[in-house]
């Protein structure tokens, strides 16, 4: 059982077989194997049938960028990299970015399919990103199983991932009646929708300071101590969401009115009744912001995006 909802997304990691990556006689016998299976991803979007991932064999996949993902319950799985979902297949076949596919993901009967799908997902959206070479300019190829680019005077590329710090911030004596956590509204989400605040870590700076420095920039609240929670891969295109609760030492808010476009101290009993009434939409269950909230809280919270 998960200690924690968000937990789902990274349980049961594959042996990503990067011995094998280069091994072309090795990759052709797997992807010939009748227990091989295939994820197509299309753009960013993955196909739905009936509400599940659609895992195909590869002499079903189209011609596409072939990743090799690992081995999973001793199966074989690659992953098919097409530029972008066919025009006749987007009118008749579900094709949703990774946000559409929490609901089935947090719901899988394999352990391993979330970390499958987010190693796609993630290498997708790098080989989408990342075209020329940053040192000369040159057109990228991919090699090792689409692990790396090479450009032409073979300068290698390889994925990257940024660390984001993502926090709950409290204040007031801890478990009392009267401790309050602070949740943010950016201002492309609708009226309503809170979460907790985050960030992206800068070159030099330790997590902890990327936290306190984040909150001040966002909201005005300074922080003190701040402990780690917990992480997640996030995709969204490139991040590890790494969690993190602080206690803050000033309680005056003072939005950026750039991010943010909005910001409270809540109650846990005040939390539950905006949860209940709809007044706050909190994130999705299987988010380490929901998680962060909810293990202040103490309980599940009804309601989510």
């Amino acid at each position: 059982m998960d200690t924690h909802p968000h937990e789902r997304l990274a349980r049961s990691a594959h042996d990503r077989l990067h011995a094998h990556r280069d091994d072309e006689d090795w990759l052709d016998s797997r992807w010939r194997d009748p227990e091989t299976r295939t994820l197509v991803i299309a753009g960013n979007r993955v196909r739905l049938d009936d509400g599940r991932i659609d895992w195909i064999h590869p002499k079903a996949a189209p011609d596409g960028t072939r990743l090799l993902l690992g081995e999973s319950d001793g199966r074989t799985c690659f992953a098919v990299i097409l530029d972008a979902a066919p025009d006749h297949q987007a009118a008749t076949e579900e094709w949703v970015p990774l946000r559409g596919l929490l609901p089935a993901l947090a719901g899988a009967t394999g352990d391993g399919e979330a970390p499958l799908v987010l190693h796609a997902l993630g290498m997708a959206e790098w080989l989408h990103a990342t075209r020329y070479c940053p040192r000369c300019g040159g057109p990228l190829s991919p090699r090792s199983s689409g692990h790396q680019l090479v450009c032409s005077d073979g300068h290698p590329q390889f994925p990257r991932t940024d660390p984001a710090v993502i926090m709950l911030i409290t204040s007031g004596d801890p478990g009392s009646a009267e401790e309050r956590c602070l949740l943010g509204r950016q201002r492309v989400w609708p009226e309503g929708r809170f979460s907790t605040l985050a960030g992206f870590c800068e070159p030099g700076e330790s997590l902890e300071n990327a936290v306190r420095r984040e909150v001040a920039e966002e909201v005005g609240v300074l922080v003190g101590e701040v402990s780690y929670f917990g992480n997640q891969p996030w995709p969204l295109p490139a991040s590890l969401m790494l969690g993190f609760t602080g206690r803050a030492s000033s309680t005056e808010i003072r939005v950026d009115d750039d991010e943010i476009a909005e910001a409270r101290w809540i109650t846990r009993a005040e939390l539950r009744e905006a949860a209940e009434s709809g007044e706050i939409q909190l994130p999705g269950a299987v988010s380490i912001s929901r998680s962060l909230i909810e293990s202040w809280y103490g309980a599940p919270l009804p309601g989510s995006w």
